[in-house]
């Protein structure tokens, strides 16, 4: 399975420190926040990976290189003159996903999630279009974003929050008209359609996006490792 990073986005709810440092090269502890992911993936023998990119390409690069240091191959899904917003960004990488399954997370998230659970659920995809891993709601997010009934993600009330992790079918993709749009609307699509699966993971999940979140982030790994 090949996996790709969202990494395109500006920041804008982490400036000003990411007028200078581009956000996926943000620390949290004694790592940047994207190396986790990096890692986490080699684990997983996860080992070729696309990372979208627009927002201070050369940092990026010049500091992740082609990846072998982490133990994954890298290729890079450069995004100009702007970012193509979440589901564009997949879809403007497609061809470097190729015709399988794909893993997809964002890179301002953390989590102990175990990457090696979710490959089994490349299996079962066939029957689905994607298959989302969700977590109970944080307290900056209460009103959450998708139902779960048993393993089909739903719009229905309670509502947990997407984790920014999934197993995505390229066939998803395949109608898609826009070069720019957001993977969501393209989910609430699917859902309807009793399209998509999921889980509920109940362990550590953190959205780093604001200056506030990263720091209690931080704190948190500082005292666990």
């Amino acid at each position: 399975m090949r996996a790709m990073i969202l990494a395109a986005g500006r920041g804008e709810r982490l400036r000003p420190l990411t007028d200078t440092i581009p956000k996926p090269l943000l620390y949290a502890g004694k790592k940047r926040l994207i190396e986790y992911h990096l890692e986490n993936l080699a684990r997983a023998n996860i080992t070729e990976v696309v990372i979208n990119v627009c927002y201070k390409v050369e940092e990026i690069v010049q500091t992740l290189s082609d990846g072998k240091k982490y133990g994954v191959n890298i290729t890079y899904s450069v995004e100009q003159p702007k970012a193509l917003d979440t589901g564009g960004g997949i879809l403007n990488a497609l061809p470097l996903l190729g015709n399988e399954p794909f893993l997809v997370m964002s890179s301002d998230i953390w989590t102990d999630y175990s990457l090696t659970k979710i490959l089994a659920k490349a299996q079962e995809i066939s029957n689905f279009l994607a298959h989302l891993i969700l977590v109970p709601n944080p307290q900056h997010h209460q009103a959450g974003d998708f139902g779960l009934s048993e393993n089909l993600v739903t719009l229905t009330e309670p509502k947990f929050t997407y984790a920014n992790i999934g197993i995505y079918s390229p066939l998803l993709f395949e109608n898609c008209n826009e070069k720019i749009f957001s993977l969501a609307s393209l989910l609430r699509s699917a859902i309807a359609q009793q399209k998509i699966s999921g889980e509920l993971y109940q362990g550590q999940w953190t959205d780093a996006g604001t200056a506030a979140r990263l720091n209690d982030l931080k704190k948190y790994l500082w005292n666990i490792r």
